[in-house]
């Protein structure tokens, strides 16, 4: 069958960084139609790596950190949080979700549980708000006047959260 001649994911080596945008051959995409298609066509292999699935079309894609960055939240009106993923998919925060890795980053377990998200700046700085510690150094997160602990993790390890 004869093709049209476009090629979505055709050209040199792709990948998604963890400020949250994609590249091709060291160059970002800047155009967020192209980066949308792409955060929704992410899918991995057996064997943890990522590819890009567009139509019949598959390219092996680098992910620096997490397939998925949580981009802002959304207040919900009813006191949850909601987080705004750059897939544009929404999930409710679940605070038992959240870890805090190498750095200080912080990332939430999203798509049911099966993939982690890190947290933008702008996404970090609005839960910032939500944050408080006690006088051990522990962090929580008041959601509802309820205080939720969060989990640090090995932080001289890397956490990629596959």
């Amino acid at each position: 069958m004869p093709r049209a001649g476009f090629y979505a994911v055709e050209s040199g080596r792709i990948s998604f960084r963890k400020d949250g945008n994609w590249y091709t051959d060291e160059e970002r995409i800047d155009n967020p139609r192209i980066a949308l298609l792409f955060s929704r066509s992410i899918n991995r292999n057996p064997d943890g790596s990522y590819f890009l699935k567009v139509g019949d079309e598959r390219a092996a894609i680098t992910v620096e950190d997490t397939p998925w960055v949580v981009v802002t939240l959304e207040d919900d009106e009813l006191g949850s949080l909601m987080l705004v993923l750059n897939d544009e998919t929404r999930e409710e925060l679940d605070p038992a979700m959240l870890q805090v890795g190498a750095d200080n980053v912080l990332y939430a377990r999203v798509k049911n549980g099966s993939a982690q998200a890190r947290f933008l700046r702008n996404a970090y700085y609005h839960l910032a708000d939500c944050v408080e510690a006690d006088d051990r150094g522990r962090f929580f997160l008041n959601i509802r006047g309820k205080r939720h602990p969060i989990v640090v993790v090995n932080p001289g390890a890397d956490y990629h959260g596959g």
